[in-house]
């Protein structure tokens, strides 16, 4: 709706995944980079753990648009599954069809496929988004997936990225052998008010290099009250708040905007 009047070329303020518009904060650079760490490496599993709309997704995304050719990746969103299940969406993605429809099978078919790709001298990702929803069961079949490696190398690397609530699960008695294998863990903490006025005029740059949209900084710092950091609830504001400054007929986004935006958001 405003994109003619302030000179954008996309939504800068999208709630959905794309990486174009991740904002290397220091915090999410550390976490790309312990990501790309634990793949490279062959160090099994990754934990990536953030408070709800921190950004853990966009991440994943952007670490699957910068891994090369030599990492065969699979991405699972919705882990909601029975661990057959979880088993059948990793070889769908991976682009197999197992030869027997039944659990066995569909290992079979997986180790051929990793003991395939490591004598191609290629690596093997899956990433988990929303891992707090995995079931006991679930992630018991999970750690026995770390189980297909030769002497020297793991086989598949497994990101495992959730809530804080993914932490507390791993904190489970019964669930110690696999929270032993995890060797690489980041959390991500939200973003400071610097942070979080880098972050928006990112995001404005990026949408449109030419645009006219400026956000005082009385806004950005209600901005920042308001979504203390998280960069969803950022989105959220800043996309009702150039509505309003749109509605008014204005170049700048003031705090009254951000106000009218949050009076809306809050119903």
């Amino acid at each position: 709706m405003y994109l003619k009047h302030f000179n954008l070329d996309e939504m800068p303020f999208n709630i959905t995944p794309d990486p174009r518009f991740l904002y290397y904060a220091p915090h999410h650079r550390e976490a790309y980079d312990h990501l790309i760490y634990g793949i490279t490496q062959r160090k099994g599993f990754i934990q990536l753990t953030g408070e709800v709309g921190s950004g853990k997704t966009t991440l994943c995304r952007a670490l699957l648009a910068s891994l090369d050719e030599e990492v065969k990746t699979a991405l699972i969103l919705n882990p909601t599954f029975s661990d057959t299940q979880l088993l059948r969406a990793m070889l769908n993605d991976f682009g197999l069809s197992p030869s027997h429809s039944d659990r066995l099978g569909y290992v079979e078919c997986l180790n051929d496929f990793l003991l395939d790709c490591y004598r191609q001298g290629l690596n093997v990702a899956l990433l988990i988004d929303e891992a707090q929803d995995l079931t006991p069961e679930v992630m018991e079949q999970i750690r026995l997936l770390s189980n297909l490696e030769t002497d020297q190398h793991k086989l598949i690397q497994i990101v495992l990225c959730g809530q804080p609530e993914l932490k507390m699960r791993l904190e489970r008695p019964d669930l110690r052998q696999l929270r032993q294998r995890i060797t690489v863990r980041y959390n991500l903490p939200p973003l400071t008010a610097t942070e979080t006025e880098a972050y928006i005029h990112h995001r404005l740059r990026v949408a449109g290099p030419r645009s006219t949209v400026t956000f005082s900084g009385f806004a950005v710092r209600a901005v920042h009250r308001y979504a203390k950091g998280c960069p969803r609830l950022i989105n959220a504001v800043c996309d009702n708040s150039m509505l309003a400054a749109y509605v008014y007929g204005e170049q700048d986004v003031s705090a009254s905007c951000v106000k009218k935006a949050i009076r809306q958001l809050e119903g």
